[in-house]
């Protein structure tokens, strides 16, 4: 092993010099020092950041161990300022400290007096951080104190991120690519699609701390999202002693919207307790205006294709939905290296909806359209508990680090549907056809994880680790058809899968270039079984494969000016379990909505290449390359219904420009801009239909933060989405103005928030889905126009840092288990 290390800092020193390429500059000594209180007490992971003296932009980050102390590596000669903050303290500043070669500057000692008015407000920098940060690998938005954030939901403010956007079925994409991880705390979730949707509208925004969006993940990540990773971090309280947050809020659009919740923790030496609950009651509506063509399509050689029936539709869908999430733990610190953490959490949604059909049908040998009228009332519960117990031991190494962590996880998630349709024909008003069902879930995941991490020099680091997996799924659907079992629609579908994976993962490191290297391994094995089996088809399937995910990254800085970075993954997309389910879900007459137990995993191969300016302004060129993409169709069944389902296509061609550009008018309006060009081209055949097209789109998003002083601040973002094709749909543009002002009170304990969402009421929706024999028009409308007043107050001791928790992991997993 030290050979080989030997040999690659000797490549690494011949790449250093290889005509062409910069050489370094001269390298100053590492930065250390202390954090502490003014009665001397240390301040455990109090926020270190070394910035540049000449225009105070931010070089490193790191944080304060449990003695307070803190350790910069060594960087490029030069003046620099550090500053330290926390939690109920004011910002510390030390410097200007002037850097040279082989010299090492003395420690650095910085104390933390109480927030309130003193002689710190004359320093320009404040305490807050930007609303949106670029670093090397991800976009990070930082939610807490968003005045957009009060009393909206984390779908909101993810719809609000750069390059992320939400369409008419509330699927996900980042940078116009669908097939993300979404973690919460590290924990994969468990919906896709609009059963994550509506899990992310029942997460109060005030819970919310950050949101990193992760476009190429190394190996230490699931293999799972092509697209990347969207990891939101809920808000930890890091006090000692006992502290809290209480928030209310109230919305309205056309309905009324309720959200409340309460935090508590309590820590003392070696013990961390901590729990939250939130309720959520929200109602809404949707209106969805459908225009269809079907066609019989005939030979080249004998002429154009033949209309043989239109229908129009209109939909309306008032919606109820009411949620409880709640969550306990602890953290024990057995010793001084060694934590043992348990954490136990729950979430309970019941939601209603009343939906209303009218469907005029018209054919070429009918003299008066027929039409028929339906009333869809659904009623649906789901719950889940889901347990996880961790244990993270760090060994004294003079290297730098040496740690070793492990997750047990545990979860089961339980669902309910029921159904009636009712269907009037030709303005009757008794009922034509009554359909009624009923459908049941139970799913249940295990998993365990182990990672340890350790500097084998002060250069390189070594990750590893090995991970289990145990999925079960089961579900049951009866439906009824004028009081008769209907077989047809029927069946019993259960679903085993486990996936054993491990990874190694390298990181080299010096002050002007670092580089990281991984290879990841999962063995995956399913088996799906249907109890009904119709005929001319086997639904059944057993599939075992085992797959290779590397990853490779470099990064060379420059100089100050200018810094370059390169990264390479595969990665893979399994379909969820709600996708692989065949059971059926009746809209209307005419539309249904299905899974597809055929669906095989997509993957892809991904490179992108990012020059950052000026530690600030990024441009970044990307391509992906997706075999047997995972889309979300509407196709023709027959030659008068659709189904809602997903396929597999064959290959997926994706080309961006990423443009990120922070500015600040003066010093109380700073403002970030995103913009995102991209092209994607898709390939493939369904229901009849070659496909091989693709368009030039792009997304736009702009953020401003007005800072007025005594208090007060306002927000305005706005996002525009151009016309773009995924698959067989091609959509129309939408976007989204958005403002919010708030101002805090009894020093800072308390804040009062209003914001307006969708304030010119643009986010409404319109596409064209076409095949050869037929073409739908739809034109889709949310209550999204919404006023929200909301109000936090915070208690509690103001001092002293608490330690963080790990996550589980149990997180693909979970990602995977909607729609069962």
């Amino acid at each position: 092993m030290k050979r080989l290390f030997a040999k690659l800092r000797r490549g690494l020193a011949l790449l250093l010099f290889v005509p062409g390429l910069p050489m370094l500059s001269a390298v100053g000594q590492g930065i250390s020092g202390q954090v502490r209180t003014e009665a001397g007490a240390p301040v455990e992971f109090a926020t270190l950041v070394l910035h540049r003296a000449a225009d105070s932009a931010v070089v490193k980050t790191e944080f304060s161990d449990e003695k307070g102390g803190f350790r910069f590596e060594p960087v490029a000669a030069g003046r620099y300022l550090v500053s330290a903050t926390q939690v109920g303290f004011a910002r510390a500043w030390a410097g200007p400290l002037e850097l040279t070669a082989g010299a090492t500057p003395p420690p650095l000692a910085l104390t933390l007096r109480p927030s309130t008015a003193t002689a710190l407000q004359e320093v320009t920098i404040t305490g807050q951080r930007p609303t949106f940060e670029r670093a090397a690998d991800r976009t990070v938005v930082n939610v807490e104190g968003s005045p957009l954030a009060a009393g909206n939901t984390a779908l909101d403010v993810l719809r609000r991120s750069p390059g992320v956007t939400v369409d008419g079925n509330d699927n996900l994409a980042l940078r116009g690519k669908q097939g993300l991880l979404v973690l919460i705390d590290g924990k994969r979730q468990p919906m896709t699609g609009t059963e994550l949707a509506d899990y992310l509208r029942s997460l109060p925004a005030e819970q919310l701390k950050s949101i990193e969006l992760i476009t190429n993940p190394p190996a230490q990540y699931d293999a799972q999202g092509g697209a990347g990773v969207i990891a939101i971090n809920l808000r930890k309280d890091q006090r000692l002693g006992t502290n809290g947050s209480l928030n209310l809020s109230y919305g309205r659009s056309q309905y009324n919207k309720y959200v409340s919740g309460l935090s508590v923790n309590h820590r003392r030496k070696n013990l961390n307790l901590f729990g939250s609950y939130n309720y959520s009651d929200r109602a809404g509506s949707s209106k969805l205006s459908i225009h269809r063509d079907f066609y019989q399509v005939s030979p080249a050689d004998v002429g154009p294709r033949q209309l043989l029936r239109t229908t129009d539709q209109e939909n309306r869908s008032p919606s109820h939905s009411r949620s409880h999430t709640w969550k306990a733990g602890l953290d024990y610190n057995l010793s001084e290296r060694t934590t043992l953490g348990g954490v136990v959490s729950g979430l309970g949604n019941r939601n209603e909806q009343n939906a209303q059909n009218q469907t005029l049908v018209n054919e070429p040998i009918w003299f008066t359209p027929q039409q028929y009228r339906s009333t869809n009332d659904r009623r649906g519960r789901f719950a889940t508990v889901a347990g996880n117990l961790s244990l993270r031991h760090t060994f004294p190494d003079s290297a730098g680090t040496h740690e070793l962590t492990a997750d047990a996880d545990f979860a089961r998630y339980r669902n309910t549907r029921h159904q009636r349709l009712a269907t009037r024909f030709n303005g009757a008003e008794q009922v034509g056809e009554l359909i009624t069902g009923d459908q049941r879930g139970l799913l249940t995941i295990q998993s365990a994880k182990v990672d340890y991490v350790q500097s084998l020099t002060k250069q390189v680091r070594l990750e590893t680790g090995a991970k289990a997996s145990l999925v079960s799924a089961d579900n049951d659907v009866v439906f009824y058809t004028n009081g008769e079992v209907d077989l047809g629609r029927s069946n019993r579908f259960r679903y085993d899968e486990n996936i054993h994976a491990g990874y190694l993962n390298l990181h080299y490191s010096q002050p002007k270039l670092s580089l990281q290297a991984g290879l990841r391994g999962e063995q995956t094995n399913a088996v799906g079984r249907q109890d009904v089996v119709q005929a001319g088809r086997n639904p059944n399937f057993d599939r075992h494969y085992f797959q290779l995910f590397p990853s490779a990254a470099v990064k060379r800085t420059f100089s100050e000016q200018h810094e370059t970075s390169l990264s390479l993954s595969r990665r893979i997309d399994r379909p969820s379990y709600g996708q692989l389910n065949p059971f059926r879900v009746i809209i209307d007459k005419t539309t249904s909505g299905a899974g597809n137990p055929d669906l095989r995993p997509q993957t892809s191969y991904n490179v992108e290449l990012t020059h950052t300016y000026r530690q600030k302004y990024s441009l970044g060129l990307s391509y992906s390359l997706t075999s047997r993409p995972l889309i979300g169709v509407v196709q023709p069944e027959s030659d008068s219904t659709v189904v809602a389902t997903t396929q597999n296509l064959t290959r997926q061609h994706y080309y961006a420009l990423t443009f990120t550009a922070p500015g600040e008018v003066a010093k109380w309006w700073s403002m970030y801009h995103n913009a995102v060009f991209y092209y994607s081209r898709f390939e493939g055949s369904l229901a009849g239909t070659n496909l091989n097209r693709g368009r030039g789109s792009f997304t736009l998003t702009s953020n401003h933060i007005f800072t007025f002083g005594k208090g007060w601040s306002a927000e305005l973002n706005g996002s525009y989405q151009s016309r773009e094709v995924y698959g067989f749909i091609l959509a129309r543009p939408n976007g989204e103005v958005s403002a919010g002002l708030q101002k805090s009170l009894w020093n800072r304990k308390g804040t009062l928030k209003l914001s307006m969402a969708d304030i010119f009421f643009t986010q409404p929706q319109r596409a064209v889905s076409s095949y050869d024999n037929y073409v739908e028009h739809y034109y889709q409308r949310q209550d999204s126009r919404q006023a929200t007043l909301a109000f936090t107050y915070r208690f509690g001791n103001e001092k002293v840092a608490a330690s963080k928790r790990r996550s589980g992991g149990a997180e693909e997993e979970k990602r995977r288990a909607g729609g069962q």
